[in-house]
């Protein structure tokens, strides 16, 4: 009955994918659903955007493990980052009325820095979209008892499908009908485990109070790990062509302004609820806790949970994952095609030929997002790289573009080469006892200051 409800409502999300094509005439539609979003729908794709697997499968289990220091990145600092774009950056970026965050890049610092900008961001995607996948793939796995490869592939089948056809429109509307779903279900299963348990008090206290420290206290290391955390995924996201994307499909210049605002304060309030349900499940249900913790919620479902409530549960979670899925397949597809393809074939390329061109792209970047998924399989790693790929290599001339009236094309290239180059190396190569975004994001502050200052004679 489960496989048959959640097969019946992942036909039914997709045919609704599917349906939205038909407010697709061009690439605007397909991009930016012709900035023509209410504040409440892209509100609702703000939120759901956000809260996905990492926020039900992979804090939770974060939690669990290392309690509210586990867990600043995120939510907490996925909150931070969308209340900075909503306070300091969603105006702004409504003004430029481009199709992506990298046409800036191009405006201000020349054809070559969007070239290599568009490449390293839709790099940044391949592992967010991957760990949609494989939060999908496990999900269907434990429904199916399938194999999880198999499951990946049938999940990525799914979303690139309807994101193929509908563009943003596709991701919006489903992103609304998907947010009523995700609230449902984790509200559903709160308050039926809630009511198992001896009361609220007893819930929060089955574990140590360690577990609620919100800052560290074991000296100045503990203290930037902290602080690291709070940027990967607050300071990472800005610069993120999914949040943009968000942004400037609105109505208008307000509405992107309250949507991100509203969508963050959504945000806090729901990811709070997987926290409260992993303690509800340890404390319910002990003796489930082990091996993978990623899994242990839908396991307990399943395993323990009336059918009624596997199908909300399982529905939200299922909600949740195709939501952030399906946007971040979008939003690496729309650079690709619009900065990286389009430049060699503008002469040839009519409106019908680059509305085609953006949806083989969305089929190439969730491809390639697949054999990410196949290779890694940690959901909380996988977004946690992503962000940090892009605070290292385009925050910095990102807000040099946007806040400041002078601009150096060397010193944006330098900055965005540096700051990759020094991470990747730090990160894979030579381990320091601090994140290696820390020396990423200062050698690119260095390189945009020092080309800047080698080459002022390129100063535009």
């Amino acid at each position: 009955m489960l496989l048959v409800a959640i097969l019946v409502y992942l036909v039914f999300t997709v045919s609704i994918g599917y349906f939205a094509k038909r407010w697709v005439s061009n690439a605007e539609d397909f991009i930016m659903a012709g900035r023509n979003l209410p504040a409440y729908l892209n509100a609702a794709a703000v939120f759901a955007l956000w809260f996905g697997s990492e926020t039900v499968l992979g804090a939770s289990s974060e939690f669990l493990e290392h309690g509210l220091l586990g867990v600043i990145e995120d939510p907490f600092g996925a909150v931070l980052g969308l209340v900075l774009v909503a306070v300091f950056y969603a105006r702004r970026l409504y003004r430029l009325n481009v199709y992506t965050i990298i046409d800036l890049f191009r405006m201000r610092f020349g054809r070559v820095a969007e070239q290599i900008s568009g490449v390293m961001m839709i790099f940044s995607f391949f592992g967010y979209c991957a760990a949609q996948l494989v939060a999908l793939g496990l999900l269907l796995s434990t429904i199916t008892g399938m194999a999880l490869p198999t499951t990946v592939l049938i999940s990525a089948g799914m979303v690139i499908f309807y994101t193929f056809w509908g563009g943003m429109w596709a991701v919006s509307i489903t992103d609304f009908l998907q947010s009523i779903m995700i609230v449902t279900g984790l509200v559903a299963l709160t308050i039926v485990w809630g009511s198992q348990s001896d009361g609220f008090q007893s819930v929060i206290h089955s574990v140590s109070s360690s577990h609620y420290q919100f800052f560290p206290h074991d000296g100045p290391l503990e203290w930037v790990h902290w602080i690291t955390a709070w940027m990967i995924i607050g300071l990472g996201s800005i610069a993120s062509q999914d949040v943009f994307q968000r942004v400037n499909s609105a109505r208008s210049e307000k509405a992107a302004y309250y949507s991100t605002l509203i969508g963050a304060g959504l945000y806090l309030i729901f990811a709070m609820i997987p926290l409260y349900l992993i303690l509800l499940a340890n404390h319910l249900f002990p003796e489930m806790m082990a091996g993978n913790l990623q899994t242990v919620l839908p396991t307990i479902v399943l395993q323990k949970g009336h059918i009624g409530l596997q199908i909300l549960f399982f529905g939200s979670l299922v909600s949740a994952i195709l939501s952030t899925a399906s946007g971040s397949l979008l939003a690496p597809a729309s650079i690709l095609s619009e900065n990286i393809l389009k430049p060699l074939v503008a002469d040839r390329l009519t409106s019908q030929r680059f509305l085609w061109l953006t949806r083989l792209c969305v089929l190439l970047v969730g491809l390639i997002s697949v054999f990410f998924a196949l290779g890694h399989q940690n959901i909380y790693d996988l977004v946690g790289i992503s962000s940090v790929f892009g605070l290292v290599s385009l925050f910095i001339p990102l807000n040099v573009a946007l806040f400041t009236k002078w601009s150096n094309r060397t010193g944006a290239l330098w900055s965005m080469i540096c700051g990759a180059g020094i991470w990747i190396y730090f990160e894979y190569f030579y381990p320091l006892a601090v994140d290696a975004l820390w020396p990423g994001v200062l050698a690119s502050l260095l390189g945009y200051l020092v080309g800047t200052w080698i080459y002022k004679s390129r100063n535009e």
